[in-house]
């Protein structure tokens, strides 16, 4: 790791966030976290990680009382390796995603929730219910230019990006933007409800309505959940969430099922917010515009509120129709290449992108709701996979990556068992300290949508 790539970007982080720069004295000297790439994974991580610690903790910290643990956040970093399910690994990637080379290129598919695997078997000429062999996949691949079958693919409701060249112009334009935009919604008057100094966490006393899914928005939540949130996870019944990917983000929260297109749920829902400090957004910003869900109309329905919004390519009109994901991001903004050889593109070392934002909106959370409790307001963050990426590309490179990565005993040693209502997970222990040294998860995850819909306390 690059430290003063580190030290630069949490800096830059607190600026945007309007913090006094005086609490980072409050962290230990940062260490590096074993995630070798060409590229300053390590700097992302471990700056990522000491926001999301820094922002909870930093009223109650002394000088360099927040050390945080350079393998550790390697091993949160690499959670799906770490994962067990009742002593069971997960099949973390479908048949169907990954790199496939086409007639004049790559391509990067993902194909592991069911409904974007049927696209792509539409796309491709497979039947419904076939299951092709990776040889079958790639035969068909390869008769397509790599453009035209992401734009079929996507078309159809898939995810497919052509895999292509850093574009250093676009990713200078990208860095001139803030890496976690703010915004205030509303005036509304300054609020008690955040708590800290002799409250048990530093976010005792607040609700997180989490409307997300796939390792970035979970990692935000759960982070909330680990400072004292009570957090509860809204999802839509269908499609339904892949049971090991909920299970690994969902230490410490609770979990129901709501149709918000449906009137007695949408009820159900605005009750919740009414109660609400917090509302984290996951889904594809036009998708969340059609349901009432953007955030200037939540902030309206509920003055005072703090709204977190992710997005893979980010928030314009373009941007906002589109899903995606770390892996799609890394193959479409150049980092595949970079991390690839002559002959196939690569990858990095973890999912960094879902990651590294995932902390950067929890320190953003736990920053506005600082604000509003002094300042009033409602409070908007935004963060897009995309512009993390360009902040990656912007880094100190490597040309052979070091130092090595965890290794298997490594990763077990920082692991944890959990047992609760949806059996005995191992997961990664959590990257985030407080003064006091390393925190550890309070409950384990919840079944999906076992919960009803409202708030426990």
């Amino acid at each position: 790791m690059t430290r003063e790539a580190a030290d630069r970007l949490l800096a830059r982080v607190w600026t945007e966030l309007d913090r006094d720069a005086g609490e980072l004295d409050a962290l230990a000297p940062l260490p590096d976290a074993p995630l070798p790439a060409h590229v300053d994974v390590s700097a992302l991580a471990v700056a990522s990680v000491a926001a999301a610690s820094l922002a909870g903790w930093a009223r109650t910290a002394s000088p360099r009382s927040i050390r945080l643990d350079g393998p550790r956040i390697a091993a949160a970093f690499q959670s799906e390796r770490v994962a067990r399910f009742d002593g069971v690994a997960p099949d973390v990637w479908s048949p169907l995603s990954g790199f496939r080379r086409a007639r004049d290129g790559w391509v990067r598919t993902h194909g592991n929730y069911p409904h974007h695997a049927a696209a792509l078997r539409r796309v491709l000429g497979f039947a419904p219910d076939a299951s092709p062999t990776p040889d079958d996949v790639d035969a068909a691949v390869a008769t397509w230019a790599a453009d035209d079958l992401a734009e079929a693919v996507t078309g159809a409701g898939g995810m497919c990006v052509a895999v292509a060249p850093e574009d250093p112009a676009a990713d200078a334009a990208w860095r001139r933007r803030p890496l976690v935009e703010v915004a205030r919604l509303d005036d509304t008057d300054p609020t008690g409800t955040r708590r800290s100094g002799s409250a048990p966490a530093p976010l005792s006393g607040v609700r997180v309505l989490d409307l997300t899914r796939v390792i970035a928005g979970p990692v935000a939540t759960r982070t909330l959940a680990l400072l004292g949130a009570e957090v509860l996870r809204v999802d839509p019944p269908e499609p339904a969430e892949i049971g090991w990917q909920h299970l690994e983000g969902g230490p410490g929260k609770r979990t129901t099922l709501l149709d918000l297109r449906q009137a007695p749920d949408a009820q159900r829902f605005e009750h919740l917010l009414g109660r609400a400090d917090v509302v984290v957004l996951g889904y594809r910003p036009a998708a969340l515009e059609r349901l009432g869900l953007d955030p200037a109309r939540l902030a309206e329905r509920r003055p005072g509120l703090v709204v977190a919004q992710l997005s893979a390519w980010g928030f314009d009109a373009e941007a906002g129709e589109r899903g995606g994901f770390d892996s799609l991001v890394q193959a479409s903004s150049g980092i595949a290449v970079v991390e690839g050889d002559r002959d196939r593109p690569g990858a990095l070392p973890a999912q960094a992108l879902d990651h590294a934002t995932g902390y950067l909106l929890a320190a953003a959370v736990t920053s506005l709701l600082e604000r509003r409790s002094a300042e009033g307001g409602a409070w908007l963050a935004r963060m897009s996979l995309r512009r993390t990426a360009a902040e990656l590309l912007g880094m100190p490179r490597t040309a052979q990556p070091a130092p090595p990565g965890l290794d298997v005993d490594a990763r077990e040693a920082l692991a944890v068992n959990l047992s609760g209502p949806a059996g005995t997970q191992r997961l990664a222990a959590p990257a985030i300290a407080a003064p006091g040294g390393p925190t550890a998860w309070c409950e384990a995850p919840r079944p999906w949508g076992s919960d009803p819909p409202e708030w426990a306390r």
